[in-house]
């Protein structure tokens, strides 16, 4: 049947429909990137605050990514166990108990706790928001790579608006604000979800106690003490590294890979990466683009506001162009990935990415307004098209039967790039954020960039024997997808 048949035979109420569905869950998906966003222009001022480093206040943004880079796989697994519209719902109720205790932090180390809550609530609100996607799409006859791929876009234009959001907030309300906040947008999300979101299909009972004895709690434990032993050992790169700090990631990370290879249900499950050389291109991808796009997220607010003496609203409103448009160049990218292919629309975005990133070098010389304006717009542009190809790649790669599972998973992958560009932040601007410095942190982000470009031009599109169980089709190929 063609494209115009489908059209033509599809409800328009169903379509319509599934959109405010999608916008619905996205209520809730974009909680945890605008936390993201908004601790982005926060951080100049929680150090002043609390009376700590750079390295110090690192902590605040990397212990949410790395609460959420362990449980993302987990939620994923409960979404698929208990059903994705229960786990969503329980999950955003917990970014209100964050959200509400957050404001009253005395200390930088509560502030933390606070945001590692508000990371096991937001944790499950992606993994279980793409396990819904395949009724909705059975439904309206719609995309769920394309619906995947918006709410993952709407995500990243929330990371970047959320700038704006904070420096409003903390010039109103100061630093509290930006906990409070989560309050009334999990409520819209909760409430929108519950009239809009499909009723979960029955599944077998199977007690809470049964899955978390199953959750290889052993195999998250050497994954977390392999990243925060990687992460204290980098951030004191500079000035007085721990050297047994190698030895204990290294020890905790064989560690972690024997316990993964015996255990019946493991955390993350590498036989089945193994077995799965698209999904591990993708997530690989995303690691590092992730790394490049947060690096520059992260370092021009606290650059812009130390060095240049912006205030946090204006800096706010100077990185509003990372996701200016968005909206405006998704369905190019959609017809790029339509005609010619994930892979092409994947290095198209990654060369340019890396073009753009050598603009920051330029902020080193003049952070005049219209420069930084120019210089985030060069930026996010490319992005969006990194973004929707790699997205659209996870649910092509993904098994039918491990959506949600593996969206946890590239979630995770987000989050370990996220907790890279906070080393990267952490150490260029170790000693100062001075001009000097934040040359040091481009001149780093360029070179990442490149590494990504590298990455994905020398992966080869797959062959036929690679195809795992239940793929549709070929993720990070040279296939269009109106083709697949």
């Amino acid at each position: 049947m063609t494209r115009e048949a489908n059209r033509a035979t599809r409800p328009s109420g169903a379509t319509r429909h599934s959109a405010w569905t999608i916008a619905a869950l996205c209520t809730g998906t974009a909680l945890s990137a605008l936390n993201s966003g908004m601790v982005a222009v926060a951080l100049s001022t929680l150090r002043r605050e609390f009376s700590v480093d750079v390295a110090t206040v690192t902590w605040v943004i990397s212990l949410f990514y790395l609460a959420s880079a362990v449980l993302q796989p987990l939620m994923g697994r409960l979404a698929d166990q208990y059903g994705p519209r229960r786990v969503f719902i329980a999950g955003t109720v917990l970014v209100i108990v964050a959200g509400a205790l957050g404001p009253f932090s005395p200390t930088i180390e509560w502030v933390a706790a606070a945001r590692v809550l508000l990371a096991i609530g937001t944790a499950t609100t992606f993994p279980s928001a793409a396990a819904m996607l395949r009724s909705i799409a059975a439904v309206s006859g719609g995309s769920a790579p394309k619906m995947i791929g918006r709410i993952q876009l709407v995500d990243t234009s929330t990371a970047a608006i959320g700038p704006v959001v904070g420096g409003v907030l903390l010039v109103l309300a100061g630093w509290q604000a930006i906990f409070w906040i989560n309050v009334p947008l999990a409520l819209v999300a909760i409430v929108s979800t519950l009239i809009l979101a499909p009723r979960d299909e029955p599944r077998p009972r199977t007690p809470l106690r049964k899955t978390l004895a199953e959750s290889d709690i052993p195999g998250i434990l050497a994954f977390s003490v392999t990243v925060v032993a990687l992460l204290m050992f980098l951030l004191d790169l500079t000035s007085d590294p721990n050297w047994l700090l190698i030895a204990v990631a290294a020890a905790s990370g064989a560690l972690f890979a024997w316990r993964e290879l015996r255990c019946k249900v493991p955390f993350i499950d590498l036989r089945l990466l193994a077995a799965n050389a698209p999904l591990v291109r993708v997530y690989v991808s995303f690691i590092l683009a992730t790394l490049v796009f947060y690096s520059a997220l992260f370092g021009i607010p606290q650059y812009l506001e130390d060095h240049a003496g912006y205030s946090t609203d204006l800096v706010g409103v100077l990185l509003v162009p990372l996701a200016a448009f968005n909206a405006v160049l998704a369905p190019f990218a959609e017809r790029l990935i339509d005609k010619r292919g994930l892979r092409t629309a994947v290095i198209v975005g990654t060369t340019a990415l890396a073009v753009a990133t050598t603009a920051l070098l330029l902020l080193g010389v003049s952070t005049a307004p219209w420069l930084v304006l120019l210089v985030t717009a060069a930026i996010g542009v490319p992005y969006v098209l990194v973004l929707i190809s790699l997205t659209q790649s996870l649910y092509v790669a993904a098994p039918a039967d491990q959506v949600g599972e593996a969206a946890g998973l590239f979630q995770t992958a987000r989050s370990l790039g996220c907790i890279g560009s906070t080393v990267v932040v952490g150490v260029a601007f170790a000693s100062g954020t001075g001009p000097s410095d934040w040359m040091l942190l481009a001149l780093v982000t360029v070179a990442l960039a490149i590494i990504v470009v590298t990455v994905v031009a020398l992966w080869r599109p797959r062959s036929t024997a690679d195809v795992p169980p239940g793929d549709p089709g070929p993720p990070i190929s040279d296939t269009p997808a109106s083709a697949r």
